[in-house]
């Protein structure tokens, strides 16, 4: 098969994948994007791969698929941001940090917001109030919908009051 054909299935292997990770099918999920990735490799499959082993709890996993994303492709936002959250989750405060800024800086990513509200979180976590309402308000401004970072900020200066 050529590598037209090969990356054309891929696409329906994540759409179908992305489909049921949707409707709540992990293990269908899993099995399609691995489908996706085998047939032809990207970054947005590993990623999403990634993110369907979180919703199993296999972050470590989530996290190792997740740089195998970086590596083919170091400007894609989404892995970094992603190995952020998940080490946010195994209680990885420290390490999250530089993933997160990473991923708040890379040029192909188009949801900056969710990285600047990690970063909010684990400086919130730290006791850095002022560097973590400077990202909740980052968030915010890169998406004003964004209703966690809102939420948070508000949280914050009920806090500080």
């Amino acid at each position: 098969m050529d590598p037209t054909e090969r990356k054309k299935m891929s696409v329906q292997y994540f759409r179908q994948a992305y489909e049921a990770q949707t409707h709540g099918d992990i293990g269908e999920a899993i099995m399609l994007y691995q489908k996706s990735i085998e047939t032809f490799p990207t970054p947005e499959a590993l990623t999403f791969l990634g993110w369907a082993m979180s919703f199993l709890g296999k972050f470590q996993e989530a996290i190792d698929i997740c740089k195998k994303a970086i590596e083919l492709d170091p400007e894609s936002g989404n892995p970094y941001n992603d190995i952020g959250a998940y080490m946010i989750e195994l209680g990885r405060w420290d390490e999250a940090i530089p993933y997160l800024e990473r991923a708040s800086q890379s040029s192909k990513y188009d949801t900056p917001w969710f990285s600047h509200y990690n970063l909010g979180r684990i400086y919130e976590q730290k006791g850095m109030i002022f560097k973590a309402k400077q990202c909740y308000q980052r968030a915010v401004e890169e998406n004003p919908e964004y209703v966690l970072a809102s939420e948070s900020l508000e949280q914050l200066k009920y806090s500080l009051n």
